[in-house]
């Protein structure tokens, strides 16, 4: 990522410069992606191809104004956080269901360590000046707002909640928020192109999650705003409001007024879970 795309992609998350590669900043862009870059998708039920190439990830994120899943979200933001001078490791995830751990690369997520300034000027910074290594993640939804420190082993306050990371087998490491597991993390480093044959996945397999209807969700100072499918939900100070859409018209205004998403016709649901 050359300085022009770096300096577009923080016009994007509407992060002013400089920025250095330390905790404060990490915490800032962190929350500043998910109040800018929603996590949804559409374009499985639009019928586009989701490509995980870096010119594809950035394209869609900066230059077409859209979001995406963890694979694209994290994806591209790891891209941002090196170019800035952070050390990240692209971990492989399985997230906790009913039926318990899901198939392996089913998630995405970060391990970010400080690095050098990466070219631009440091700032004051009123966080901690740990080097980390801290979990990162602006891919998984309703997630932490800020970045969780790896090995922290007690409870860690967020605005979103409290989350807990725990020892898992073989080295790995156990997600939870609120006292509810959400996802297992390997440690070791992955290549994005491991992902691409459960990013297929997620979107082909006729009993995937992402396949039973349209999300698009963003974080808000104080909470968070969603479409699903026809139902713009909105979560403030603890309560929840649900608004049903009448018509295309109100939804595709939905849309671009709440997400700045710009679509010329809705995303038509690609298929109903199997039995």
């Amino acid at each position: 990522m050359d300085d022009q795309v770096r300096a577009a992609y923080l016009r994007r998350i509407a992060v002013t410069g400089p920025a250095a590669a330390d905790a404060a900043t990490l915490r800032e862009l962190h929350r500043a992606h998910q109040l800018t870059v929603p996590f949804e998708n559409l374009s499985i039920h639009l019928r586009e191809p989701i490509s995980l190439t870096e010119p594809d990830l950035l394209d869609k994120i900066i230059t077409r104004r859209r979001g995406g899943f963890c694979y694209e979200l994290n994806g591209a933001f790891a891209l941002l956080l090196e170019a800035i001078g952070f050390t990240v490791r692209r971990v492989a995830g399985r997230v906790y269901g009913k039926d318990g751990l899901g198939p392996p690369f089913d998630h995405l997520a970060l391990i970010v360590t400080a690095g050098g300034s990466g070219g631009l000027s440091a700032r004051a910074s009123t966080a901690s000046d740990d080097g980390g290594p801290w979990l990162a993640d602006v891919g998984f939804g309703s997630h932490s707002d800020y970045p969780l420190l790896l090995e922290d082993r007690g409870e860690q306050s967020d605005p979103a909640g409290t989350f807990q990371l725990t020892g898992a087998a073989h080295g790995d490491v156990d997600v939870a928020k609120d006292g509810q597991l959400q996802y297992r993390i390997e440690r070791r480093a992955r290549d994005l192109a491991e992902f691409e044959p459960t990013c297929w996945w997620q979107q082909t397999w006729p009993g995937s999650g992402f396949r039973e209807g349209t999300i698009c969700s963003l974080l808000t100072p104080d909470g968070r705003l969603s479409l699903s499918g026809r139902t713009l939900i909105r979560t403030s100070g603890g309560s929840r409001t649900e608004e049903q859409l009448p018509t295309d018209e109100a939804v595709l205004a939905a849309y671009r007024e709440h997400f700045g998403i710009e679509l010329t016709h809705l995303p038509q649901v690609a298929s109903a879970p199997t039995a």
